[in-house]
């Protein structure tokens, strides 16, 4: 894949281009602030971006403002965001991107090369990836919404696998269910939490959002 990566710690910076150079990938640009990373991508239009949080000049989100102006602007382009930190807000509208090809790791939590690069790989071929713990902390803002208490613990599971980007397969893979259980417990918390059908808007990702308190 052609990749560019923005990250601020030039060691760090230099060891990702090292490592996906030599897994075969070609690294298109390597750039130290949000401003150089949207810059980059509008010159060589790279099939995926690795890209912090915080970067010059604040350190605060500038990373992540320029992840979801790519999404907004190029979205055949993939995105995964490896950071320190979980800008919730920030996060959780990554997460509500349902044209795939996103992700969000934490650096200290990817204990083995391989987690990240099939993380990359998996980004680029149109998929999701986003940590557990991301996800864990995002939710942690939304649990005690209203229509959330009408849901049993099995169906916070699922929304939870959902929220995680897992189709309903690997969501009954990992909760040890039939597929057509999952296809119910979905539809059920849809239906709980209010989610109508609209033709406009992907019905799964309503309900992450208002999983999340956020209000599409």
């Amino acid at each position: 894949m052609r990749v560019t990566i923005a990250e601020d710690s030039a060691l760090l910076r230099e060891g990702l281009v090292r490592l996906l150079v030599a897994e075969g990938h070609e690294v298109v640009a390597a750039v130290g602030d949000g401003r150089a990373l949207v810059g980059a991508i509008e010159r060589e239009r790279p099939d995926v971006v690795v890209a912090d949080v915080r970067m010059p000049p604040t350190h605060t989100d500038e990373g992540v403002v320029a992840a979801l102006e790519i999404r907004r602007r190029w979205p055949e382009v993939g995105v995964l965001v490896l950071s320190q930190y979980v800008e919730r807000r920030h996060a959780a509208r990554l997460l509500a991107d349902d044209g795939g090809r996103v992700g969000y790791l934490l650096k200290d939590r990817v204990a083995q090369v391989g987690e990240f690069l099939d993380a990359l790989e998996r980004v680029g071929r149109g998929g999701s990836a986003f940590d557990p713990e991301v996800v864990r902390r995002l939710l942690a803002t939304g649990r005690d919404a209203d229509p959330l208490s009408r849901l049993t613990p099995r169906e916070r599971d699922v929304l939870d696998a959902v929220a995680e980007g897992l189709t309903n397969a690997s969501a009954a893979g990992r909760l040890r269910m039939s597929v057509s259980a999952v296809e119910k417990h979905v539809a059920s918390i849809l239906g709980k939490l209010g989610v109508a059908e609209d033709p406009g808007y992907n019905r799964r990702i309503l309900a992450v959002l208002r999983y999340l308190g956020g209000r599409p």
